[in-house]
């Protein structure tokens, strides 16, 4: 069984010291009592509870995983038990609206929360992690009397939420969808189809299960432009609000997989589903990307949660296997070999998982801080810069965490050699779990398309703006400053790539598309690596400043091996992993000829 404790000092190193909580989110209108210290203790908590309650299900729930018998889907044993502390602790509604029983509190903070759960049980996470995609997309596209019936019930955990998408001939177009909703004279719809892997389509966690479903109008234009979306209650409601008779919804099927098998995957059948329309008809697209963009910023987190875990064991595991001496002489004369931490190529893989890790994790804040303030923040400018910001990086996130996510198990295993494949290390779990964010809410391809195709050209590059000019602010501010040197040349130069490779595919992308999609997920990576270099930049900046005993810093709590191991840590990442932003570039400027130069039958 794998181990975990929640990296809260990182954490708040993120939080407070690379990204500035109070000043970015905690000054916002409505959050003005989520202070750091607020924070701090719903943190601690949110440790406590998901190392002690959801780690230990974790390795029993893949070796159970979930029963189907008769159109009934049972969870693994303590997972309703878990599921129901879950909700008793308020977990379910941390960041929803107080006007349905939420409790308000930041976005940002509901990011790291979304972490630590995915670190300690990803499977179990889909279940509430849906249910606040489904609750965002009711809240801002549903009528108030929808909202009034449904919200507080989500909110409260004792409804949970589906996006029900797929359908077994269509997946990312979802133009080609078959699935039909009928106008009824009482303005309700009959909703009829199959849809397929559905993520807690049924299950036994809750009393009723909200369905957000995808369907055509028998007036609906061609393709995407004629989707609309509906919610289709498992079971209908009474004049009181209470679950009543069953709807025209059944589960045919789950899914067996490679992974995260307490978490079902359904086939779900709506025969003549009552439904009610959600928006506009032939609007579905729009309002469920608000639903599919919460979910996939989620799924990064996946990535960068299980990540964290294969991390932190294999460190332990480092730590503790003999094997060999060091290269450079014997380190542990008391014992008759060294443990394997001493090996440079154990050292990479760790480094490699810990430098990523914790870029990712500051950067995930900062587009959790800009959300909050495209929420609240009183200038509409500001709410609109912040928006340009998430858009932009959410496929990334997406994208770059959960394929860090799965070579960062992969890179943990390795550490424990033979044993990682041995299934009661649980490390083989962590990479059978990991590789599905790769594919689910848009494979990783369809986010780099995403990336190139759409975010690039917004309002003649605004988006790109967001991102480029704090980069070259920040470059610019510290050109005299000698000591960070090591940290910012890398920077720029890996930043100099980045313009130059956006630069060409501007260009050759409006002459030839597939110029565009050839580079596109190479130019995703090389994004994701300026990014984080950005960051760890800031972080090494910070922890100089520290370290030099800089007094006109805010007091911290954190040790100086903190800072020293964080800026160890940033010279990892600037010399070893940034440089392939080098090969990154290279593919990218190579343009689509030798991709594209086979013809389908030469395969």
């Amino acid at each position: 069984m794998v181990s975990y404790k929640a990296p809260l000092d990182d954490i708040h190193f993120a939080l407070h010291e690379v990204n500035n909580y109070a000043a970015t989110v905690g000054s916002l209108p409505g959050y003005d009592e989520a202070t750091p210290d607020l924070l701090a203790a719903i943190l601690e908590e949110a440790a406590r509870f998901f190392e002690q309650e959801l780690l230990p299900l974790n390795q029993s729930g893949d070796q159970e995983g979930c029963h189907f018998e008769n159109g009934v889907v049972r969870t693994p044993s303590g997972f309703k038990q878990a599921y129901d502390k879950f909700v008793e602790g308020g977990w379910n509604g941390l960041a929803a609206d107080p006007k349905y029983g939420g409790q308000g509190l930041p976005k940002t903070l509901h990011f790291v929360v979304e972490e630590m759960i995915c670190s300690t049980n990803l499977s179990f996470g889909t279940y509430p992690g849906l249910t606040f995609g489904a609750y965002k997309a009711i809240e801002n596209w549903g009528s108030e009397a929808l909202k009034d019936r449904y919200l507080e019930k989500m909110v409260a955990g004792s409804w949970s939420g589906t996006m029900c998408l797929t359908e077994p001939q269509c997946g990312t177009d979802l133009g080609l969808i078959r699935t039909k909703a009928l106008p009824q004279q009482d303005g309700s719809y009959r909703i009829t189809g199959t849809k397929i892997f559905i993520t807690g389509g049924e299950h036994d966690l809750t009393d009723n299960i909200i369905h957000l479903v995808l369907a055509k109008l028998p007036d609906a234009p061609a393709g995407s432009k004629g989707i609309s979306l509906f919610l289709v209650p498992k079971f209908l409601l009474g004049e009181d609000g209470s679950p009543g008779a069953r709807n025209g919804v059944t589960c045919g099927s789950i899914e067996h997989k490679m992974g995260i098998k307490a978490s079902a995957t359904c086939v779900m059948n709506f025969e003549a589903a009552e439904g009610c329309l959600i928006g506009e008809p032939h609007g579905g697209m729009k309002a469920m990307f608000t639903m599919m963009n919460n979910a996939r910023l989620g799924v990064g987190l996946q990535g960068l949660g299980l990540a964290e875990t294969a991390y932190q064991n294999a460190v332990l595991y480092a730590k503790d296997r003999l094997q060999g001496r060091s290269l450079s002489g014997v380190k542990a004369a008391d014992k008759p070999a060294d443990p394997i931490i001493v090996h440079p190529d154990i050292r990479r893989h760790l480094l490699g998982l810990k430098s990523i890790n914790e870029a990712c994790r500051s950067l995930a804040i900062e587009v959790g801080m800009a959300i909050d303030q495209a929420d609240r923040h009183p200038d509409k400018q500001a709410r609109q810069a912040a928006d340009d910001f998430v858009q932009l990086m959410t496929p990334i996130i997406k994208a770059y965490y959960t394929d860090h996510g799965f070579s960062g198990a992969n890179s943990g295993m390795q550490v424990f050699g033979g044993h990682g494949y041995i299934a009661e290390w649980g490390m083989e779990q962590l990479v059978r779990d990991a590789r599905i964010a790769q594919l689910y809410e848009g494979a990783n391809g369809i986010q780099a398309l995403d990336l190139v195709g759409r975010k690039l050209g917004v309002g003649m590059g605004r988006l790109l703006r967001r991102f480029f000019h704090p980069v070259q602010a920040f470059l610019e501010s510290n050109v005299d400053a000698v000591e960070l040197e090591e940290f910012t040349l890398p920077l720029a130069k890996a930043f100099s790539r980045l313009q130059q490779a956006t630069g060409q595919i501007a260009q050759k992308g409006l002459a030839d598309p597939e110029e565009a999609g050839a580079a596109a997920s190479d130019y995703l990576h090389l994004f994701a690596l300026v990014a984080l270099a950005y960051h760890w930049a800031r972080a090494a900046q910070i922890a100089q400043q520290r370290l030099a005993g800089a007094a006109d810093m805010a007091p911290t709590t954190l040790s100086a091996d903190f800072y020293r191991v964080k800026l160890e840590t940033a010279r990892f990442f600037m010399s070893k992993v940034l440089p392939e932003s080098s090969a990154l570039f290279a593919r990218v400027m190579a343009g689509k000829n030798s991709l594209m130069a086979l013809e389908a039958a030469d395969f």
